[in-house]
């Protein structure tokens, strides 16, 4: 065989990495009970060891930021008036807040103790360095695969040191630790134990899960679920239309679920988008009123929450730019020091509100290449890119202005070694490829829990620089792990 027909990787590799990848599920399911691997990389990326440092230093700051605002009730009431207007989605969760919280100073406190599970997403920016892509306060999800995908890298070190060696990015770099699955776990039971604690009865703690219909990432869930187990944790999974007819009320705002009995922590994995709401059965005049209303039923109860919808609306994109557009000495509303609110600051992007002004000079003086637009959605798809920023500004409504926001567009860093992506059991030889780190953190009721000051671990998602979408569902995205290098 000559070296250009010989293959880049034995099949056998391929073969047991992806045997490896289900084994321990890091998979989706397909439509027909199957599963298929997710894709992944060969070998890890590489990271200067000062830039991951820095962005563990800050983001703590960052959830504890988040934490703050999401419980300044008023303020989000107001800040995010006209976002609320333009976007019918945001309009709905503005709504169930005002019903939870009140309006115009007159606040009510819903019983539900706050569980903030958050991914703060980074890119390493060739020129600013690292800085924060979105924050993700509700479905923040494949943090278990985090961890396992670093552990995949960690058995291709052992088992094939020659392949490894010849793909990971800096063979001298050295693993940067990853227990996303435990330390989340470990989290999601502390809020579990500690209001089933208030209630004074015996028994294990009882988790809910809120899930999709025809989900097909429930590896990722399954593998949380099975580390709760494992911490003493009951654990269920239902859809918010099961939830509609099955939740009620006990005694001193006990959440029951019919069949099962008290509820003592609800995880949301839906409702980020409308469609998770929406039941034609019930021939409803209000859109998605019947299913949204459950996350207000369960809010009014004694039991920790993620997300709260306050805490949904904090980590929207509007909000992103009103924190990084505030001045400093604003912050001191949440009680940070100068100190903290700079480093909050040296990793956050320029962003800019959509408006006439800002559309003059984006379409006459901008360099298009420089920006991305922004809607509120969650996901891959709603990123606009260079001259079509143009065209989707000019079609725009002045109504629909707050539902969208100008970013800086990050440039990161490409991958200095080609790498191999794993899709399908099919290898693929990537020149360009570029990274997302994102970083999960705990707090419950304002404090942090499990890991480092609330930090539990890290997801990495890769694409090649030339694709605007890495998701890892649908795109050019595959789950990559982190070395470090000095």
């Amino acid at each position: 065989m000559s070296s250009a027909d010989k293959p880049l990787i034995d099949k056998q590799v391929i073969e047991e990495a992806c045997e490896w990848s289900i084994m321990h599920g890091v998979a989706f399911k397909n439509s027909d009970g199957t599963a298929r691997h997710c894709p992944f990389s060969i070998a890890p990326m590489t990271m200067k060891h000062n830039v991951f440092q820095h962005i563990m230093k800050v983001t703590p700051l960052l959830t504890k930021l988040i934490s703050r605002v999401s419980e300044d009730h008023l303020f989000l009431q107001s800040s995010l008036t006209e976002m609320a207007k333009a976007d019918q989605f945001f309009e709905r969760l503005m709504a169930i807040h005002k019903e939870i919280h009140g309006v115009d100073g007159e606040q009510t406190f819903p019983a539900r103790q706050p569980l903030l599970l958050m991914r703060t997403d980074y890119m390493d920016d060739r020129q600013q360095g690292a800085k924060v892509i979105e924050f993700n306060g509700i479905a923040a999800g494949m943090g278990p695969f985090g961890q396992r995908i670093t552990q995949l890298h960690q058995f291709m070190k052992n088992q094939w040191p020659e392949v490894y060696t010849d793909w990971v990015e800096d063979p001298a770099s050295y693993v940067a630790d990853n227990f996303c699955l435990e330390q989340l776990a470990e989290g999601i039971a502390h809020g579990a134990h500690k209001v089933k604690a208030e209630f004074d009865v015996s028994g294990q703690p009882t988790f809910l899960m809120v899930v999709q219909r025809g989900e097909d990432n429930v590896y990722d869930q399954h593998l949380l679920e099975v580390a709760l187990q494992g911490l003493g944790v009951r654990t269920l999974r239902r859809t918010f239309d099961q939830l509609a007819s099955e939740l009620y009320t006990g005694e001193n705002k006990r959440l029951m679920l019919k069949g099962i009995g008290a509820i003592d922590l609800v995880y949301l994995r839906a409702g980020y988008q409308h469609i998770d709401y929406f039941a034609p059965a019930l021939g409803e005049d209000i859109c998605c009123q019947t299913l949204s209303q459950t996350r207000a039923f369960i809010e009014q109860h004694n039991v920790a929450l993620n997300a709260t919808i306050s805490q949904q609306l904090a980590t929207s994109k509007t909000m992103q730019m009103i924190l990084t557009m505030m001045p400093e000495q604003e912050f001191s509303r949440w009680g940070f020091t100068l100190e903290e609110v700079r480093l909050i600051k040296s990793v956050l992007a320029e962003m800019l509100p959509v408006n006439k002004e800002t559309i003059d000079w984006f379409s006459s003086r901008a360099d298009k290449t420089a920006w991305v637009l922004k809607n509120q959605g969650e996901g891959g798809g709603h990123c606009v890119f260079g001259e079509e920023i143009t065209e989707r500004l000019s079609q725009l409504k002045p109504e629909e202005y707050g539902a969208w926001a100008l970013m800086q567009r990050l440039f990161p860093h490409e991958r200095e070694r080609p790498t191999l992506a794993v899709r399908d059991g099919e290898i693929t030889k990537i020149d360009d490829l570029i990274s997302e780190i994102g970083l999960f953190t705990a707090y419950f009721n304002g404090k942090p829990v499990a890991g480092s000051e609330g930090l539990v671990g890290y997801l990495v998602r890769s694409k090649p620089a030339k694709e605007n979408e890495g998701g890892i569902h649908s795109g050019q995205g595959i789950l990559d792990s982190i070395t470090l290098t000095d």
